[in-house]
């Protein structure tokens, strides 16, 4: 019976949320209809002292990630420098490679620190145009951007400053560049992959006469005509982010030591932080930060009147982003508080080998909750402690830990009821039955490079 309440509750959440309702509002209430089916005086306790309690420190711990990348993503919308950067591109990579143009252009974007809900705004109208005149169904356009923006570049590529790589730092006590190799094998498996996938499937729909499509809706007007920044100059932030954060990663730990006691006068006693917990998020940070100031210095002037609007929508996204996750977060704290949680996590520890283990468990939340953040947050913060000792026991390093749910974060999380995949199909004007099957052949591809990794790893030792 316990088991069945904690299936109940992950399929109730995962139901309201692919049925479009708020994961903010709904979260809780699945969490404490487990505890309420479990023992009913501990709604209000719990409530207070798990749910919340686990949601602020989500939020205290990432917020400033999830802002920073969020108006970083907008200034280079509205400076003009994102429509530079995917012109460039398309120019250099040629119109009739639409599919690797476009790939190119989102993996440019997340692996330079523009959130991923960014990115599909700023390249769908270049996409369907390319997609126009290349012939090539529209209804392929989702999967095209998801390969680019939800794969490779989101946990992959060592480095990258998206909020999926950053959260496994606080259990491991790694950086963002953990594993670097079988990062970079990974990535490259499903770039291949993929891009060979999405080939074929334009092959096979021109071989069936099928164009672009007709009777379509969320139509982008055409580009109106006007100057764009240069390409390079227009690179140049997400270079510096880039730059920036590896630097703040190596500087950062020797500037503060393994922990660091601070003093205010007005404290009654000194603030202690673990420096080794919270490097990764200082660094983004303070990388996205030079990141935004470069745009403002670059593009003063088309910035100056739009900033305010723009930075007030890139906030309300951000908050709503955390939000999201932090009620994912404080759910699954409640729900592997339960009896029938525990017996689930026994299961799943007696998968042997602890990579295999990480993977399938961190992908298998990830996939139910909908959420990659979410899923990899509530699998390791219930978990973590045994994936570490049995590491240790194993001779395996922390960092190959890291990109193992790193990876496998990204992989079973865009099933349908995920909210990322709800906006890339809203953005187009797509439906589920057009575009998912394709988004789901590049789910799977995904969840297949994180295998590729840790065969990699068993095989030769290399991360």
């Amino acid at each position: 019976m316990s088991v069945l309440i904690v299936i109940l509750a992950l399929g109730l959440l995962m139901f309201v949320a692919y049925r479009g309702f708020s994961v903010i509002l709904f979260a809780p209430i699945c969490a404490l209809l487990a505890v309420l089916a479990t023992d009913p005086a501990l709604v209000l306790p719990i409530f207070s002292g798990v749910f919340m309690e686990k949601m602020v420190g989500f939020i205290k711990s990432y917020l400033p990630v999830f802002l920073l990348g969020s108006v970083f993503g907008k200034v280079i919308e509205l400076s003009g420098f994102a429509r530079s950067i995917v012109t460039a591109v398309i120019d250099l990579v040629g119109r009739r490679r639409a599919m690797l143009a476009i790939v190119l252009v989102c993996a440019l974007l997340t692996y330079g620190g523009v959130s991923l809900f960014v990115v599909v705004f700023a390249v769908y109208p270049f996409a369907a145009e390319m997609f126009r005149q290349g012939g090539i169904p529209k209804r392929l356009i989702p999967a095209t951007v998801a390969l680019g923006a939800f794969t490779f570049t989101m946990d992959a590529l060592p480095g990258t400053p998206q909020i999926q790589n950053i959260i496994p730092t606080s259990f491991f006590k790694t950086d963002t560049w953990a594993a670097p190799w079988l990062g970079v094998i990974g990535a490259l498996f499903i770039l291949i992959s993929g891009l060979a996938y999405l080939d074929w499937r334009r092959r096979q729909a021109a071989r069936a006469g099928e164009g672009y499509g007709t009777k379509l809706v969320n139509e982008p007007e055409p580009f109106p005509a006007e100057r764009l920044p240069n390409p390079w100059l227009a690179l140049s932030p997400l270079v510096i982010v880039g730059v920036a954060n590896k630097l703040f990663t190596v500087l950062i730990p020797r500037f503060y030591g393994a922990t660091y006691s601070a003093q205010l006068p007005g404290l009654p006693k000194p603030v202690v932080t673990q420096v080794s917990s919270m490097v990764a998020v200082w660094a983004v940070g303070a990388a996205l930060t030079l990141g935004i100031v470069t745009v403002v210095a670059f593009a003063f002037r088309p910035l100056k009147e739009r900033f305010a609007e723009g930075s007030k929508a890139a906030v309300a996204g951000a908050l709503l982003a955390a939000t999201n996750t932090a009620s994912e977060y404080g759910f699954g704290a409640v729900i592997a508080g339960l009896f029938g949680f525990l017996v689930v996590a026994k299961g799943l520890q007696a998968i042997p080998g602890v990579l295999v283990n990480e993977a399938v468990t961190v992908s298998a939340l990830a996939g139910i909750t909908g959420s990659a953040s979410g899923g990899m947050s509530i699998a390791l913060a219930t978990m973590a402690s045994h994936f570490i000792s049995a590491a240790q026991g194993a001779g395996i390093p922390l960092e190959v830990l890291h990109r193992v749910a790193a990876m496998a974060s990204g992989g079973m999380d865009t099933l349908p009821h995920n909210g990322a995949v709800i906006t890339l199909l809203s953005v187009t004007g797509l439906t589920h039955r057009q575009a998912y099957r394709d988004i789901f052949v590049i789910t799977l591809l995904k969840t297949a490079a994180v295998a590729v990794a840790i065969g990699v790893f068993y095989l030769t030792g290399l991360y």
